[in-house]
């Protein structure tokens, strides 16, 4: 079934999704091209421009029912000079991206709390969505089934013929692995906790600054 999302719900979730994923794609980009792989540039994702990491049936998806996806960024780790540990480096930048801009919306929520700005208005509802989905993007993005980032993470602190095997294995039912984890409801009861973790950790450091 289509649901279609009303003015509210795109107004706030449609932009915070956008972001999210734009900040995730970006951040795989630099980081692959601060390790000497031009291939990023070359293809036009070392940008902030969302139009540049947007799949076009992931925004269809976006727009019908709040969730999408962006297109992947292309790397060439032949460009690497230790391939393991800067593919990791690679891999873990989108989630890392995601933590990141999670916790500078709970900076930014704490702020406004101790200023005494009202926790009401606009700002505050895009922010806190803004939040959820960086939170839930960067965990849901490193469950180690392929083409996930944690499926690159954990291939490369496998030993060689380890990986090889995990590959071979997983890769050939990663798509129907991620509709069960997704559909089955596993992906919440996996992700939930550790964002609750995550934010709780975050709003304790956010109240000790401020």
């Amino acid at each position: 079934m289509i649901v279609f999302l009303d003015f509210q719900t795109l107004l706030f979730r449609a932009p915070a999704l956008l972001i999210a994923l734009t900040i995730h794609e970006f951040a795989h980009a630099c980081v692959s091209d601060s390790l000497g792989d031009p291939t990023p540039a070359m293809t036009g994702r070392l940008t902030l421009n969302p139009l540049a990491h947007l799949d076009v049936i992931g925004t269809i998806a976006l727009i019908l029912v709040g969730f999408g996806w962006a297109k992947p960024v292309q790397v060439d780790p032949r460009y690497y000079k230790n391939y393991r540990a800067d593919m990791r480096k690679v891999a873990f930048a989108g989630p890392g991206a995601n933590f990141l801009l999670a916790f500078l919306c709970v900076l930014i929520l704490q702020a406004r709390l101790h200023f005494g700005i009202a926790q009401s208005g606009l700002a505050s509802q895009f922010l806190y969505w803004l939040m959820l989905y960086n939170v839930w993007f960067g965990f849901f993005n490193l469950i180690p089934i392929p083409p996930l980032d944690g499926s690159k993470i954990v291939g490369t602190l496998l030993s060689y013929r380890a990986a090889y095997l995990y590959d071979t294995a997983v890769s050939r039912y990663g798509f129907w692995l991620l509709i069960l984890v997704c559909y089955t409801g596993l992906a919440g009861r996996l992700i939930g906790p550790l964002a609750q973790g995550f934010l709780s950790l975050s709003f304790w450091a956010a109240g000790m600054i401020f």
